[in-house]
């Protein structure tokens, strides 16, 4: 009777528990296995795009890095007197020693010519170039942008992999892109991102290197990640062409933020050729310094839209602008009919000109449209490096920076009375000397204080006025030769 009653519970239990659990799932109220708390698979179509871009970004990678580069920069200490010197310093004799740094680079010629950021080899005694096979050169520099924040050295050698150049004016915000470079001492590090807005300048936490008077204000921004090291590298859109040079970081931390630019492909196309061709940076300018338009700015000038570039002043007395008729507070809104909607399309555009060139200028001016027909004028060119050419192109005004080891710049009117010279005087001024150089070691030149005035050796003896006199009497040289200069 006992183990009746015993089984009759244990079946009560039994049911009463299967009907809970039928009870519960019934009302889903506890899931029926673990399983079921799983997500679903991605489908096959997902997992195939998926593969796709997996596959894309390989194939960037595998393409376009062979032709980035590693740099190695060695600059002489100049921080004499900024640290203490202590007391075993003067007894073994103190040296102070080389500082070191290092950038990107990509070659964008088989016969070595290598693109990179100006403020990556600036002031540099010496430069070191490592391929992503290993290889090790010496390089030499064609030429530097501080403008731009653009830089051309040269590999000797040949049969060099080289990148593709993309269209950076076809570029849309939201395609992806990659950064390869040289992060942190990481080398040949890919990256990916998307293009997170196109024509920035200079602006909040964005702190350009280089910028002058001429300064190019049309950068890519990205949110691929961009470190100290990537300077110098390529941006590179879906298809592996290179649409920029990465350049810059906006950050409060001195490390990537979320917010990197570049410097498009374009414009750094045109300084390589630039250099290639005449030795030099031959730039184009109206000859206004302008900004950007404000709605009270579009309101005064009768405009309908806010955009534009606003003209606050001219550059000189001269100003091919002001000759033409342009005045202060000018809207300028068309160059040749292209329109003009903000500051940074405005030097886009005159920058793909060339100087002597007739463009039709389109302003608004208190609510009416006026076009003057402006020739445009070729900007100075300060701490214009005197750039070596390629052997196969020694003509016009091509020099070599290996014959002087100098950078100069023209000799303006505030620059001759800070050096003390009458207001007369003419010449270029030295504004950086190569260490170890034939200037340096021979010569004696002084960086910022001396002034080439003159040209006695070798005949005729001829005066020194612009850059360009410079360049042509050093073009003739050849190793060996002896310069006399006053």
């Amino acid at each position: 009777m006992a183990l009746l009653k015993r089984a009759r519970t244990l079946g009560l239990i039994a049911a009463a528990f299967a009907g809970g659990l039928i009870f519960a799932v019934a009302w889903d109220l506890t899931p029926f296995g673990y399983a079921q708390q799983q997500a679903a698979p991605p489908s096959a179509r997902e997992v195939s795009t998926l593969e796709a871009t997996g596959a894309g970004f390989t194939s960037i990678a595998e393409h376009v890095t062979p032709a980035v580069v590693a740099i190695q920069v060695q600059r002489e200490a100049r921080a004499r007197g900024r640290q203490p010197l202590r007391m075993e310093d003067l007894f073994r004799g103190f040296t102070p020693e080389p500082v070191e740094s290092s950038g990107s680079g990509f070659i964008v010629t088989n016969d070595g010519y290598v693109l990179t950021n100006n403020h990556v080899i600036e002031g540099a005694s010496r430069i070191r170039i490592t391929l992503n096979d290993g290889r090790v050169f010496d390089a030499k520099v064609i030429g530097r942008d501080p403008d731009t924040d653009v830089a051309v050295v040269k590999l000797e050698g040949k049969d060099f992999p080289t990148v593709t150049f993309g269209d950076d004016e076809k570029l849309r915000i939201g395609e992806w892109v990659v950064a390869i470079g040289n992060p942190l001492g990481l080398n040949f590090t890919v990256t990916a991102g998307i293009v997170s807005a196109k024509g920035r300048g200079r602006s909040g936490e964005l702190d350009l290197p280089g910028r002058g008077d001429y300064s190019i204000t049309d950068l890519i921004q990205t949110d691929a990640a961009i470190n100290p090291g990537n300077s110098g590298g390529p941006l590179v859109n879906i298809r592996g062409e290179v649409i920029g040079i990465n350049n810059a970081i906006a950050t409060r931390t001195g490390s990537f933020a979320g917010y990197g630019f570049a410097v498009p492909i374009t414009l750094a196309r045109q300084v390589l050729d630039d250099f290639l061709r005449y030795g030099r940076i031959r730039r184009a300018v109206l000859g206004v310094q302008i900004s950007e338009v404000y709605p009270a700015d579009a309101g005064a000038a009768g405009l309908d839209r806010i955009g534009g570039a606003k003209v606050d002043q001219f550059s000189d007395s001269d100003s091919p602008a002001r000759e033409a008729g342009i005045q202060i507070g000018d809207i300028i809104t068309e160059i040749d009919g292209q329109e003009v909607d903000r500051v940074s399309t405005l030097q886009r555009v005159i920058r793909s000109k060339t100087p002597g060139e007739t463009v039709a200028v389109t302003v608004s001016r208190f609510g009416e449209e006026h076009t003057m027909r402006v020739k445009l004028d070729e900007a100075p060119t300060p701490n214009s490096t005197v750039a070596e050419q390629p052997r196969n192109n020694r003509e016009g005004s091509g020099t070599s920076a290996g014959k002087l080891g100098i950078s100069v710049e023209p000799l303006t009117v505030e620059v001759a009375r800070a050096l003390q010279l009458n207001g007369e005087a003419r010449g270029v001024r030295v504004t950086e000397v190569v260490p170890g150089g034939p200037a340096d070691s021979d010569g004696g030149l002084v960086a910022g204080s001396d002034v080439i005035i003159e040209i006695l050796n070798p005949g005729p003896r001829r005066p020194v006025n612009t850059v360009e006199d410079l360049q042509q009497a050093l073009s003739g040289l050849r190793s060996g030769d002896y310069l006399s200069l006053v």
